[in-house]
């Protein structure tokens, strides 16, 4: 049997809101490398899925976290749950209510890959994303198994963050850094290189009229 070809992720075209979204991970989370976005990013997810899980608490009880009722049902704590996505695990708090009736559905029970929807949640923090953007995200995320009233909800708690991150200070200053790597097929008799090593370099570009930092 034939070996299967491993498919290959094809980048989409970079648009505005991508690049403004970048800027945004370099400045607020000093990303060195590659790892130290994938932080960044799971950062954003699981604040994000946090928040939206919350809100479903709230409708589920059918009052705010810190309102007093005199209902049966309550806030009963939280449990952790690690959750998969495309840039690797991060865990969240999942609420619970004393009836454990609540039905997750962002996170449903049982289920940890987020993978389908981690890049639609990124999404919502691109600039130039209108509210209406936003409430179409969330409703194209939760699909037909949600009110209108749930979705103005979750938009409602989702806008404080996410205006708080494309309104923050940015760095007159972004870096380009351009890496490669080139394949050797080289032999053991090379010295300090192992066979079939790959060579990385990279290449940091400044704006001719910015300071370069001092070495």
């Amino acid at each position: 049997m034939a070996n299967r070809k491993k498919e290959v992720y094809k980048p989409k075209p970079m648009t505005e809101g991508k690049r403004n979204l970048i800027q945004g991970l370099l400045q607020e989370y000093d990303i060195q490398s590659a790892e130290d976005i994938q932080t960044a990013l799971k950062d954003l997810l699981s604040g994000t899925i946090q928040d939206m899980l919350e809100t479903e608490m709230d409708t589920h009880l059918g009052y705010d976290r810190y309102e007093r009722s005199g209902e049966p049902n309550y806030r009963n704590g939280t449990k952790s749950k690690t959750v998969r996505s495309k840039y690797g695990e991060f865990e969240v708090d999942v609420p619970q209510d004393r009836q454990s009736s609540f039905e997750p559905q962002v996170l449903p029970k049982r289920q940890k890959d987020i993978s389908s929807i981690d890049d639609k949640i990124i999404a919502m923090y691109a600039k130039g994303m209108t509210t209406r953007q936003i409430s179409e995200m969330i409703e194209d995320i939760y699909g037909f198994e949600v009110s209108e009233g749930m979705v103005s909800d979750i938009t409602d708690k989702l806008l404080p963050r996410i205006e708080e991150w494309q309104n923050r200070p940015l760095s007159p200053v972004y870096p380009i850094v351009f890496i490669d790597a080139v394949h050797r097929a080289t032999t053991t008799t090379t010295p300090g290189i192992a066979p079939g090593s790959w060579l990385f370099f990279h290449l940091v570009w400044y704006p001719s009229w910015a300071r370069r930092p001092s070495r």
